[in-house]
């Protein structure tokens, strides 16, 4: 199971900094959700292509995790020579991280 199965997505970008929202699907999935997006997480599985300090911050309130990815985005929209360099991109990518069962 990845989090594609447990938790919709939305995500932003400025400059070279991506802001990524996981949402869990149900509340059920909140506990999930939090245990497997961590930083070292979400660097890992993005490798090189971050750069700067993962942040990830949760909203009890709303059954969400924020991910601050800085360094993300290869400098930028202007700058960058990567293929697909806006926030959406790394968004549907974290979908692909393996849910923690424990």
């Amino acid at each position: 199971m990845t989090l594609h199965d447990i938790a919709y997505v939305r995500s932003g970008d400025k400059g070279d900094i991506c802001t990524v929202g996981l949402i869990a699907r149900a509340p059920e999935h909140y506990e999930q959700l939090r245990r497997t997006v961590t930083a070292e997480r979400v660097r890992n599985l993005l490798g090189d292509w971050v750069r700067g300090e993962v942040r990830v911050y949760p909203m009890d309130n709303i059954e969400a995790v924020l991910v601050a990815i800085a360094g993300g985005l290869g400098g930028g929209a202007t700058t960058t020579l990567r293929f697909d360099q806006t926030g959406k991109a790394l968004g549907y990518a974290l979908l692909r991280l393996p849910v923690e069962d424990t």
